[in-house]
């Protein structure tokens, strides 16, 4: 796993974990604005562009990272965040280690499977994964996405990046994790954010996950898609981040 790093000379470290499909440069904004003050730590996500190893499974990516942070990082972090895919390596890394950070902030994860979904994604990837190269028809999925206008570059580089084998693998352990009864022993104190104009699947996941994390927070973005907050509202997404660890 390779990681991209800001301001390495502070101490308090903050991670950050990407959303499927994307990379570092989802929260490049966000890290601009917390290097002043933290080490922020972006690692890219197993089968993704920047990566050198395909995409097992989300436990396998959470383990690398614990040991990422156990051998590099002294065993704790200040606080870890992520997105989707992201956030379910969080909660899985949670799951794995109770006190691995302060603090965390769990964006629009999915922990409620759907075998019909999995069964989907083969053959639909099959079919029109060929047409990513294409600039028109990665347009058409950006648009969907409702990502900012200006992250398209990056992406359309980086999923063209992205084999058909591991967007299949990613995308299937996405739509089957559910939640580890480890996750009840977390210490860390979880914030879970999910957009108003998310899925159902999505908002039921938030409320789930609250229940499991005695003493956690949840809170429901206004008007806001899935991957808004952290994506395209990159201000106020470290604001929030930064109450957090304040409070």
């Amino acid at each position: 796993m390779n990681y991209i790093e800001y301001g390495k000379e502070n101490s308090d470290v903050i991670v950050l974990l990407h959303g499927g499909g994307l990379s570092w440069w989802h929260y490049k904004e966000a890290a601009e604005r917390l290097q002043m003050d933290y080490h922020v730590i972006i690692p890219i996500i197993d089968g993704h562009a920047g990566c050198d190893k395909p995409f097992t499974t989300i436990e396998n990516n959470a383990s690398e990272i614990i040991e990422f942070i156990n051998n590099k990082l002294g065993g704790s972090v200040l606080l870890i965040g992520g997105l989707s895919l992201g956030g379910q390596i969080l909660l899985e890394i949670l799951s794995q280690h109770k006190n691995i950070c302060k603090y965390a902030i769990v964006e629009s994860a999915l922990v409620i499977p759907s075998k019909f979904t999995y069964s989907m994604i083969k053959p639909a990837f099959g079919s029109c994964y060929n047409l990513i190269k294409y600039k028109w028809f990665s347009k058409l999925q950006f648009k969907s996405l409702r990502i900012k206008s200006d992250l398209f570059d990056e992406y359309y580089k980086d999923t063209c990046a992205i084999t058909k084998s591991d967007m299949i693998s990613f995308l299937q352990e996405n739509s089957v994790y559910s939640l580890k009864d480890g996750i009840r022993d977390c210490e860390a104190i979880v914030w879970i954010f999910v957009g108003e104009k998310e899925n159902n699947s999505i908002k039921k996941s938030a409320k789930l996950i609250h229940e499991k994390l005695q003493g956690s927070f949840i809170q429901v973005l206004p008007n806001m898609y899935h991957g808004e907050f952290s994506i395209n509202y990159a201000d106020r997404y470290v604001s929030k981040l930064l109450e957090i660890i304040k409070q």
